[in-house]
């Protein structure tokens, strides 16, 4: 469900436990982060509500590329010919998206029944089918990126390598990706936080990037899992800070 200007001009759209973004800027479009496979059906629905057209979309950038956050990316970039913006640092992984470095094992937490609910929402939504890309746009600077939206990389390692959020200073938002949840989706706990380490490639790292988040001092945080955060980028840091690791 397409849920309207949860910052202006910024619509989220969430597919099992997953966030994606639509970015407009007067006729043209951005997408950050691409859901699951059945996301793409999520996204014709998406264009038709906002009366848009596949031709409208410009760019799609990429805040990691882990399996639930890749989802259509590769079918864009082929049935539309979209470029796929990805970290430098994280273009090997866009080739191998199931090959994420972790600090510990996702099996850990199967005694946990929202995990379960969770790895059987994305299984059915066709996360284990998602595509790797096979050509991507790599990017280094933390300069404006000339996208619709005209948002800053702000790289925000620890997730993974090349983890980056995307910042719309004119628009007071960040978009946060995996660098913040309001709903990590392995202990279901709710609220600012990193999440776990079954998903992290450095935990301390990732809680070091939260710096980088409150360093923006945008109004809405706009994470990969949970609900926008509306209280500010400086509180919400804080209250992952005191979450601390899982």
């Amino acid at each position: 469900m397409l849920q309207r200007d949860v910052a202006p001009g910024i619509h989220r759209v969430e597919d099992a436990f997953v966030n994606w973004y639509l970015v407009e800027d007067g006729p043209r479009l951005t997408i950050v982060d691409c859901g699951v496979p059945r996301s793409w059906g999520s996204l014709q629905a998406a264009l038709a509500e906002l009366g848009r057209a596949p031709g409208d979309v410009e760019a799609v950038l990429v805040t990691h590329p882990h399996p639930d956050h890749l989802g259509f990316a590769e079918r864009a970039r082929t049935e539309w010919r979209v470029p796929v913006w990805v970290h430098e640092r994280d273009t090997s992984l866009s080739r191998h998206p199931f090959n994420y470095e972790k600090e510990h094992s996702p099996l850990r937490h199967l005694g946990s029944v929202h995990t379960l609910r969770v790895a059987v929402a994305m299984g059915a939504a066709g996360v284990l089918r998602t595509r790797a890309l096979s050509e991507v746009r790599g990017f280094l600077e933390e300069t404006e990126l000339d996208v619709p939206g005209r948002p800053r990389p702000i790289h925000t390692p620890g997730h993974t390598h090349g983890h980056t959020a995307f910042h719309f200073p004119d628009r007071g938002a960040v978009i946060a990706g995996d660098a913040l949840a309001t709903h990590e989706p392995y202990s279901g706990r709710r609220g600012p936080r990193i999440v776990s380490g079954a998903a992290n490639a450095d935990s301390m790292q990732a809680l070091a990037s939260l710096q980088r988040i409150a360093e923006t001092e945008a109004a809405v945080v706009l994470p990969g899992h949970g609900d926008p955060w509306t209280g500010g980028a400086a509180d919400a840091v804080e209250r992952a800070r005191d979450a601390g690791r899982s």
